[in-house]
């Protein structure tokens, strides 16, 4: 273990991302010029691709953060049963769930995470009756590094049931991190959205991570913060928030990671996907079948 990760353990997490926070969103120019150069420097972020290449003209470091692309500079899989990438990242993980690596060591809920570290469904979403519909389904978790776009699309067309904003810690979700901290996706703060589509329910989780000052969504603003507290439900039937496959749905302040969830039978995995390989907004992340 790293000593940055061994650190998350004993580092005051919350006052740490409430400060990352304040500085995210100063208008000191000072200040925020030297976030953004520092980030654009040392993790080589390409500003070719963004509506507004200019990194003077941004007003704080979370507007650059949270930086719209150009027109076409992502595409979505034309075909229409494609169930499309969420993000810019590269893959933590995906698979079956209930798949633990070991045909020996199934559970009918288990998400493999890696190197033996794994969590159910229902500690992810909070909710055991929730989870029942992903049994025996699909998964994909995609890391969003400081260099990638940092907004969340939708995978497919679905209309909004609900959202539910599990407090938690603020873990890294770095390589090391991943794999050695045990159920740390299931730990980590987080806002869980279900989908209603055409195939059944689709979750898309939204988990925080040290640092990382907030997520925001598309048709209910700022979700985190606040950091902590009770478990937050918010009920979205009958009220019509639809979303089409590829619209934007959530944005995060930093690097963090998001996980699709899919019930059993609807989808297979695109073939190439694989830990750690690179992934772009819209490709193909599963197709219906």
């Amino acid at each position: 273990m790293q000593l940055v990760t061994a650190l998350t353990y004993v580092l005051p997490h919350r006052f740490l991302s409430s400060l990352a926070r304040r500085l995210a969103y100063s208008a000191d120019p000072r200040v925020k010029q030297w976030l953004i150069d520092t980030v654009v420097d040392k993790f080589d972020v390409d500003m070719t691709e963004a509506a507004e290449p200019d990194t003077t003209r941004y007003p704080t470091f979370n507007a650059f953060f949270t930086r719209a692309l150009r027109p076409g500079a992502r595409t979505v899989d034309p075909d229409p049963r494609a169930i499309a990438m969420p993000a810019d990242g590269r893959i933590s993980e995906c698979g079956r769930i209930g798949f633990a690596g070991d045909a020996e060591h199934e559970d009918p809920g288990h998400i493999f995470q890696a190197k033996g570290h794994g969590f159910s469904t229902a500690q992810l979403l909070g909710d055991e009756e929730a989870a029942q519909a992903f049994v025996g389904g699909t998964f994909a978790t995609v890391y969003l590094s400081p260099r990638d776009y940092h907004r969340v699309h939708m995978p497919f067309a679905g209309t909004l049931r609900e959202t539910v904003h599990i407090p938690g810690r603020l873990f890294s979700v770095g390589v090391d991190a991943v794999g050695t901290v045990s159920r740390l996706f299931a730990r980590n703060e987080r806002v869980v959205c279900h989908f209603d589509t055409e195939f059944g329910p689709m979750a898309c989780v939204m988990v925080g991570a040290l640092l990382v000052s907030g997520v925001e969504t598309v048709w209910g603003g700022i979700e985190i913060p606040p950091y902590g507290g009770p478990i937050t439900v918010k009920d979205y039937r009958g009220r019509g928030v639809r979303l089409e496959r590829f619209a934007e749905m959530a944005r995060f302040n930093y690097g963090s990671t998001v996980i699709v969830l899919l019930p059993k039978g609807v989808a297979e995995l695109a073939p190439k996907l694989r830990a750690q390989a690179p992934v772009r907004l819209g490709e193909r992340l599963a197709s219906l079948v």
